[in-house]
């Protein structure tokens, strides 16, 4: 029997943020990363939960893959699994994923289906593979790439470094299918010891990371870096970044950064006296990235002409640095991949076997990041039957779910919305989200107290109709992923101050009917009631989770926060006097069993 489809199978390994995509003949069927299965924010190791998760969504087998494209930024995929035969590295490869490693078939294969690529060309493939130009010119940047003896591409000459140098930032211009790198930049190895030789490499990315780590003691905490910035003030620390002559220079981080360390402040990290110090760095730190950034964007269109730009690499999720690249580079366009950071290395590597190795067109435009699987009614259901759960709460279907979650958001309810398939990347982009109303400043401190747990100088971001987008906020530029900051206009900074940055900006999401129709009406709804098209969206979960992927994560987080209603499809959840009673004796029991297993002695 003649085969259906041509699928391909794009992976990202070992380290964090472990991926899959699916490709159906040149589209993406499924994407997940594995934090959303196992629970463990940005998930490292072995890479079975995601290929189990996309086979089964699309009800097919590994024997009906015809091409696996994959990439470890460490090292090449063979040397790295070579390496971990031997090689004891639980942050890689942890003992209890051994056993189902050594059984996989793709593990230490030598099958000519299974290609590994490097690390930037991953993302400058996730970046203009599937953006909606034909012509135009990529920007990768992030922490650290591949090393330089394992780069794949052809660079210019005059780029060279040794081997041992890692990838920084690269540039190319595209058209059509076809790919060339215009200029890389290296990372040369620096002395340290462990991670300190990342932190210390001469590069943008790792500046922020090493910024991020000082301030809050975990070098993926740049967001959070990003909404401190505004804090800060102007000038108070000397330049962390100088760029001339498009050469980019990073002085040594000195003792002069000696403030405690962010653990030693406790639980009162926000009233540290070091605040003011961090919030300075802070600014500085943004402020150099920016500049860098633009300096760099401009260099790519006055050398190339182009009018488009794709953008990935983890620094691409630096909204506040991206709307000032949208604004003031001189492109017409500019497109972030949703999931920018190593997550999307998955949808790289993927359209690299489509578009490189098997020579086909391109003809997907990623318009949306909705690429989850889809859980059906019944699924809600058994999650909602659980007999803990049964107990706790009250769940009624209705007949327009958008009209009543409306009136609930405007009687300023915290709504936890669960609808069709989950987002990828890092962002929550109306389908695993918490939504509420925008009008009144005290729901920001509401949702960081009840539900998020988090630092109160964070901000929220809005969703806001796209036909709206204008009227609200300043600037042309769409900004479907929530990828791009924009100024709150003036006149409008009153009425929806929960989403108001201190800068006066907001992280918006524009919201189109033919992308999410059950969202779009649900914003149509509330504007209805209140006039106003814009809603707070934030990821559906607390800090330090993933972002919630099944029916029965969302009804845990909902149980376990103060949430005030779940929304999952049509059928609309409220919590009964009961839960007041069960969930203080379920909230001990978990932490009786959490503390026995991590006290238990081996047999």
């Amino acid at each position: 029997m003649m085969k259906k489809h041509t699928y391909v199978l794009g992976l990202n390994t070992y380290d964090h943020d472990v991926s899959a995509c699916l490709l159906r003949d040149g589209a993406i069927a499924f994407a997940i990363a594995k934090e959303r299965i196992t629970r463990a924010k940005h998930a490292s190791g072995f890479y079975k939960e995601v290929i189990d998760y996309c086979l089964e969504a699309e009800g097919i087998t590994l024997d009906d893959i015809d091409l696996v494209v994959r990439n470890c930024y460490i090292l090449p995929v063979p040397e790295m699994e070579e390496r971990l035969v031997y090689f004891d590295a639980p942050g890689f490869l942890p003992d209890f994923e051994r056993g189902d490693a050594a059984k996989h078939p793709l593990y230490r294969s030598r099958s000519d289906k299974v290609v590994t690529i490097s690390h930037h060309l991953a993302h400058a493939y996730s970046a203009f593979a599937v953006s909606p130009f034909e012509q135009g010119v990529v920007m990768i940047v992030d922490g650290v790439g591949s090393y330089a003896s394992d780069v794949m591409e052809a660079y210019p000459p005059g780029d060279t470094a040794t081997p041992l140098a890692r990838e920084s930032e690269s540039y190319y211009k595209f058209n059509g299918t076809r790919l060339e790198c215009l200029k890389k930049v290296w990372m040369e190895p620096d002395r340290g010891f462990l991670s300190d030789e990342f932190y210390n490499m001469p590069g943008l990315g790792a500046l922020y990371s090493r910024a991020s780590t000082y301030i809050f003691g975990d070098w993926n905490k740049c967001g959070e870096l990003m909404g401190l910035a505004p804090y800060g003030r102007r000038d108070q620390v000397r330049p962390l970044l100088e760029l001339s002559d498009g050469k980019l220079h990073v002085p040594p981080w000195t003792a002069e950064f000696r403030e405690p360390y962010v653990a030693d402040a406790g639980s009162n990290w926000e009233r540290s006296p070091s605040m003011r110090h961090w919030e300075d760095l802070a600014w500085r730190t943004q402020d150099d990235t920016e500049s860098v950034l633009l300096a760099r964007a401009r260099w790519l269109r006055e050398t190339t002409g182009a009018k488009n730009l794709c953008m990935a690499g983890g620094v691409a999720l630096n909204c506040v640095a991206n709307g000032r690249v949208a604004r003031e580079a001189g492109f017409d366009n500019v497109w972030i991949q949703p999931a920018a950071g190593d997550d999307g290395i998955a949808i790289g590597c993927a359209y690299y076997g489509w578009l490189e190795i098997l020579e086909r067109r391109r003809s997907f435009v990623m318009e949306h990041s909705y690429v989850g699987k889809r859980y059906d009614s019944q699924d809600i259901d058994s999650a909602l039957r659980k007999v803990l759960v049964r107990i706790q709460v009250e769940a009624r279907r209705s007949d327009n779910v958008c009209r009543d979650t409306a009136r609930l958001l405007a009687d300023q309810r915290v709504i936890g919305w669960f609808q069709d398939r989950s987002e990828f990347g890092p962002r929550a982009l109306g389908n695993r989200s918490l939504l509420a109303d925008p009008r009144k400043p005290e729901m920001k401190d509401i949702l960081n107290s009840r539900v998020k747990h988090r630092q109160a100088f964070r901000p929220f971001a809005p969703i806001v109709l796209a036909e709206r987008m204008k009227d609200v906020f300043e600037g042309d530029e769409d900004s479907p992923f929530m990828l791009i900051a924009k100024p709150v206009r003036p006149e409008w900074r009153d009425r929806i101050p929960a989403i108001v940055h201190v800068d006066g900006t907001a992280r918006v999401q524009t919201v189109r009917e033919a992308t999410n129709p059950m969202l779009y009406r649900l914003l149509k709804e509330f504007e209805a009631l209140t006039g106003v098209p814009v809603l707070i969206n934030t990821s559906f979960n607390i800090k330090g989770e993933p972002i919630v992927e099944t029916p029965g994560d969302a009804v845990s987080c909902f149980l376990t926060t103060g949430i005030d209603h779940l929304v999952m499809h049509d059928m609309m959840v409220s919590k009964t006097a009961m839960h007041r009673v069960v969930a203080p004796l379920v909230t001990v029991y978990a932490d009786v069993r959490t503390l026995v297993a991590s006290t238990a002695q081996p047999a």
